[in-house]
């Protein structure tokens, strides 16, 4: 889930690439991370709100890619989706979506409603990583080298770390850990300048100054990639449609690293005590 208006990355500014350069393919790249977890969450909203809101997550799709070929010095360049996993979510802050929310994402009342609380979707996701032999039961220890994937850094960043606060509970530490933010690695891969980033998508403002980025669609653009398949906004084709830009960096030779930090800790103004929103710290 992404909000319009507002950015915390942007990339060095490098003479744009020819069309023809954005179809080759570079060389075979040392892949540290085995396993790529592709998240999209979508967050209860309302109009003209932004980042600082108390979101609470109403979505939770997991998309798994995994090497094909990865080779013994540690190359690599096929990836292939595994398996999904997805989920509604039941808010509690807010239980009663806005209009503009139902709109934006096509998650309905019904759907929230007869949803699992999100302690009990950190169970389910957990059991999902055991299950493919990526964290250890019990002692939740990694038994892999996977990395998180969103489009932008937000939906681990800011939905996540509220939403634990709001259901009182503690990040898990399989989700620690910094995360690979899709639409940077895109801009400085393709080496997009300001103006041809611009020219590609929507821009981002912040205190006053103009910044490129690229959403979904324009990622699959400037990749060369089908357009957009499903509803956007919709949690599962997000995810899904960002697999697919992954896979094509990793057929490019892009090295795939996390490039944003998590600070679990991180702290709103509208953050009480034990869980509590303050109304008045509401932006």
């Amino acid at each position: 889930m992404r909000y319009k208006g507002r950015s915390t990355r942007h990339p060095n500014k490098k003479q744009p690439i020819s069309r023809s350069d954005l179809s080759t393919t570079p060389h075979r790249a040392k892949q540290p991370y085995d396993v790529f977890l592709v998240l999209d969450i979508e967050g209860t909203c309302k109009a003209g709100t932004d980042f600082n809101y108390p979101n609470e997550i109403i979505e939770c799709p997991v998309v798994v890619l995994q090497w094909t070929d990865k080779d013994e010095s540690g190359t690599a360049t096929k990836l292939e989706v595994v398996d999904e996993f997805r989920t509604f979510v039941r808010p509690t802050w807010r239980p009663t979506l806005s209009d503009f929310c139902m709109e934006l994402t096509a998650i309905t009342q019904e759907q929230v409603d007869t949803a699992p609380l999100f302690r009990h979707v950190l169970v389910d996701l957990q059991t999902f990583l055991v299950k493919h032999g990526l964290i250890e039961e019990g002692t939740l220890r990694r038994l892999k080298r996977f990395c998180w994937c969103s489009d932008g850094p937000w939906d681990i960043r800011d939905f996540f770390v509220k939403q634990c606060f709001i259901s009182q509970v503690e990040m898990p530490v399989w989700i620690r850990g910094d995360v690979l933010d899709v639409r940077f690695t895109v801009l400085q891969s393709m080496n997009l300048d300001h103006t041809s980033a611009i020219k590609a998508s929507a821009t981002h403002i912040l205190k006053g100054t103009t910044r490129p980025s690229l959403n979904i669609s324009a990622q699959l653009k400037v990749l060369g990639l089908p357009a957009f398949e499903g509803r956007q906004h919709s949690g599962i084709d997000d995810t899904r449609n960002i697999a697919k830009i992954i896979t094509e960096l990793a057929r490019r030779g892009v090295p795939l690293l996390p490039n944003t930090t998590i600070y679990p800790g991180r702290r709103w103004r509208w953050m009480g005590k034990y869980g509590q929103v303050l109304e008045e710290g509401l932006p």
